[in-house]
């Protein structure tokens, strides 16, 4: 890949100089790796400098009428641009050559030039300019790349469903904390007709912006599967084989999806290799609802998906969340553990859905202490309040 010419700027009031110079480097002036411009003055530099913003190295004299060298190097400062001056002054005049160092000089030449010393000095430069330029490019595509991660983290977060409207039959409640700025982890839950509700929780193998677009189709094959809703176990097995299907870098999901029957308080359920959920009953103690015995979503298009049921009572609570909770470590890289997540639970019997879902996550965080979060942390609590009439 061919270099960007470097353009340098020469100010100095010695007419001959200019000439000196071009012909010192014609011919890397006409191979286009060097391009000069000339100055007579610190104003007229800086006149160059406004209009030329892509000149990155300067070779200044100190001595020089209307605006001298220092004055402009002062200004340079002020003004942060990104250029490397070079200060050329007397050999005897070493305090002026030590201000222009303390000013942010890159290098000095003393006078009468050397041109040997100043094609040395002048590749120093180039390769100063050579590192700035790459330190730029770098710096831009960081910053397009967190700009990018900032919008999908916007998309990813305003796909999660709105908060449900008070319901006297259920109260719903949820958060997902991702590690980084997208996550794999997702939560849904929604009415599928007047007396069911529809709870789901995810999490894709992997993090950054793969698994945040993984984990959005998921949910969209989700939502459209349970429009011909027959059971959880039906509605995965639809999303399962459809996800298996050209997916060669065998990315896989784990989910657990129940239905939440409000006439009986039946929540049926299958579970795709997920973390189990809790129940914490309200006359008091804590279940854990069984496993379905099936594989994550993605891997086998051939895996049938089972049901299981689990009856709730007004005031029981289901607890659903991934393995960011349990698997949370902290400094000692101990983690969180599902015999912490157990203990911590009962004493939230009482508490509301919101309540719930906020003391599971001050519980892990404050555990994990300053240990960097390494995964995402998702909960989705749901409080089953009354029968509802057919």
């Amino acid at each position: 890949m061919k270099e960007t010419t470097v353009k340098v700027l020469v100010v100095d009031d010695e007419e001959d100089l200019e000439l000196l110079i071009k012909q010192k480097f014609r011919r890397r002036i006409r191979s286009g790796e060097l391009e000069f411009m000339f100055a007579h003055n610190g104003r007229e530099g800086l006149l160059k400098l406004a209009q030329n913003r892509d000149i990155h190295l300067v070779f200044s004299d100190i001595n020089m009428p209307v605006m001298d060298g220092l004055t402009m190097l002062h200004q340079l400062a002020e003004a942060d641009l990104d250029v490397q001056a070079v200060i050329v002054s007397a050999y005897g005049d070493m305090g002026n050559i030590r201000t222009a160092m303390n000013r942010g000089a890159f290098d000095f030449l003393t006078k009468p030039i050397d041109f040997a010393d100043l094609e040395i000095t002048l590749e120093k430069g180039i390769a100063h300019v050579r590192e700035l330029q790459a330190s730029l490019e770098t710096r831009d595509k960081l910053v397009s790349i967190k700009r990018e991660l900032e919008v999908a983290s916007q998309v990813q977060m305003s796909a999660l469903p709105d908060e449900l409207p008070e319901n006297p039959h259920y109260d719903v409640k949820a958060v997902v904390h991702p590690a980084k700025e997208v996550g794999g982890d997702f939560y849904d839950y929604f009415q599928i007709d007047e007396y069911r509700l529809a709870l789901a929780i995810a999490d894709v193998a992997g993090k950054g912006i793969p698994a945040a677009l993984f984990a959005m189709v998921t949910r969209a094959l989700l939502k459209s599967m349970v429009s011909n809703y027959e059971s959880p176990a039906t509605a995965l097995n639809a999303v399962n084989e459809q996800l298996c299907d050209g997916n060669d870098s065998c990315v896989f999901i784990t989910m657990f999806f129940g239905v939440l029957d409000t006439r009986s308080g039946g929540f049926l359920y299958s579970n795709a290799g997920h973390n189990p959920p809790r129940v914490m009953r309200n006359g008091g103690g804590l279940e854990v609802v069984a496993p379905t015995g099936n594989l994550v979503l993605g891997i086998d298009p051939e895996q049938k998906y089972g049901n299981a049921e689990v009856q709730l009572y007004p005031g029981d609570t289901l607890v659903l969340y991934t393995d960011g909770v349990t698997e949370a470590e902290n400094v000692q890289e101990e983690e969180y553990g599902e015999p912490r997540l157990d203990e911590l639970l009962p004493g939230m019997a009482s508490d509301g859905s919101r309540e719930i879902v906020d003391g599971i996550v001050a519980s892990v965080r404050d555990y994990a202490g300053e240990a960097e979060q390494s995964d995402d942390i998702t909960c989705v609590v749901s409080r089953f309040l009354a029968r509802q009439n057919p």
